[in-house]
């Protein structure tokens, strides 16, 4: 008998996402349920946003949660390396072989010629895709030219007419035209794969038995099952998991929701409610209880469970549910996890400097610094006045650092310090311009300790989310002035 295997493969290019660990945590309920193998491979082809620090949050985040995987770039195993980064002779390899059979053609269109006939294509009202310019070409000239040396990407061939029948757990046999699909790029010029090739032959080496996957993924199904069936290979058992969605039913967003799995630890939920509350996602036990942990998921797991309505990722009920776990802790186990949570020695002492050299009595110390200890703070739009910027100028300076601060990868007081100062430069404003709304915004205060410094222990996740909340509060930015704020900082 076959031994279940299933797998994650998140890119490390942001904040650990709550749909990622949503899909982790059912595929390895799916493995341990019938004794197999839960894998961790990190797809990092996108060498531009991917990052090491991104990657070590999705390890950190999901061991918070409890959960565990048999193989991965930490743990290595017997099918790695586990890094798509450093398998890029594998997909060469492959490539070749998808060549050589006909599958798939070397394409030397220029991103300018390739842009002219999309263009062209949505003014007839067409769907924007490529239009098999390379694909005539004389295979012995097309790899002449490729010796040479010239520029180009591997496509793979795709049928034109009929549909494809994917065959999903959930849904049972799902019908896809194959005049949808378009002809995939599989290797990119840089000679590392996208998402299609690597994604199946990882798969395929790494023996991946059973895949479950977000259901964005359900319409491009028909290109990964052509791999397959273009190398011969035995395709996995398919699985498309109901997205996330916000109470209003649009997919998960952090523009709606938090959605870093680190925001949720920072804000003080305990793990083991928060995975019970992923695990509610869509499934329920067969008593329908609402509280349960991972080993009861584990016992009473059944894939066919699942519901196909989006499952709504509701704050206000994660906290309702967090709060049924804190009152069933012992007194010192609520004490213990206070103090493990933000009353912690290491914690602590990157407050104690800020805060020594201000304060005459250590009953002085709550009033000055409680904003360490706290989720979000007290805001008043008084508190935003400005002297010298009006209402909107001020929306558009918190929007900017906070769009700033998004795209910040390495977290210190001098990064978070260049993200203002950029801010300045752009709007030409002064620092002393912008830092009584930082002080604002992060500490809830006219003024307290060094609010970079703050910023810096807070952390990305409640730095972030302080700054959204006093967007907020003063109004938010409306789709129209996004739109151009978004241009300004791009130019």
């Amino acid at each position: 008998m076959t031994t279940v295997r299933t797998r994650i493969a998140p890119s490390p290019t942001g904040d650990p996402h709550v749909g990622t660990a949503y899909i982790a945590l059912f595929n390895m309920c799916f493995a341990r349920q019938h004794g197999g193998q839960f894998i961790l491979r990190i797809e990092d082809t996108d060498q531009v946003r991917s990052s090491r620090e991104s990657e070590q949050q999705i390890f950190d985040s999901l061991r918070w949660l409890g959960i565990e995987w048999d193989e991965g770039p930490d743990v290595g195993g017997p099918h790695g390396p586990y890094r798509q980064s450093e398998r890029a002779d594998i997909y060469k390899k492959h490539a070749d072989i998808l060549v050589e059979k006909g599958h798939a053609f070397p394409c030397f269109c220029s991103a300018e010629r390739l842009n002219e006939v999309r263009a062209a294509q949505m003014a007839a009202k067409q769907t924007p895709a490529y239009d098999g310019h390379c694909s005539h070409l004389d295979p012995a000239q097309a790899q002449q030219r490729v010796a040479a040396g010239e520029s180009h990407v591997i496509r793979m061939r795709v049928p034109t007419e009929g549909v494809c029948v994917v065959k999903d757990m959930l849904r049972g046999e799902v019908e896809i035209g194959w005049d949808r699909m378009d002809m995939q790029v599989l290797m990119k010029a840089d000679g590392l794969p996208t998402y299609f090739l690597a994604n199946v032959v990882d798969d395929h080496l790494m023996g991946i038995t059973h895949v479950l996957r977000g259901e964005e993924w359900l319409p491009s199904a028909p290109k990964l099952i052509a791999l397959y069936e273009y190398f011969g290979w035995e395709q996995p058992v398919l699985c498309y998991m109901p997205l996330l969605r916000n109470p209003d039913k649009s997919k998960l967003s952090k523009r709606k929701n938090p959605t870093s799995v680190t925001f949720y630890e920072r804000m003080g939920y305990l793990p083991q409610a928060m995975l019970n509350y992923l695990g509610r996602m869509g499934w329920s036990m067969p008593d329908e209880r609402e509280k349960f942990s991972l080993d009861e998921m584990i016992k009473h797991f059944d894939i066919n469970r699942v519901s196909l309505g989006g499952p709504i990722f509701d704050v206000e009920k994660l906290s309702w549910l967090n709060g049924q776990w804190l009152r069933e802790l012992s007194v010192e186990q609520f004490a213990d996890a206070a103090q493990q949570w933000a009353f912690n020695r290491d914690y602590m002492m990157q407050i104690a400097p800020h805060v020594q050299a201000r304060v005459e009595t250590l009953s002085e110390i709550a009033p000055l610094a409680g904003f360490f200890f706290s989720g979000g703070v007290a805001l008043t739009t008084e508190l935003f006045a400005h002297k010298k910027l009006n209402s909107d100028q001020v929306r558009q300076v918190l929007q900017f650092v906070l769009w700033k601060l998004e795209a910040l990868r390495q977290w210190d007081k001098e990064a978070i310090t260049a993200c203002i100062n950029a801010t300045g430069d752009l709007l030409e404003l002064k620092l002393r311009d912008i830092m009584p709304l930082m002080f604002a915004a992060i500490t809830g205060q006219a003024s307290s300790v060094s609010v970079l410094d703050a910023m810096a222990i807070l952390g990305p996740d409640l730095t972030r989310y302080r700054l959204r909340q006093a967007l907020e509060l003063l109004g938010g930015t409306s789709k129209k002035e996004a739109k151009a704020w978004e241009k300004l900082l791009a130019d």
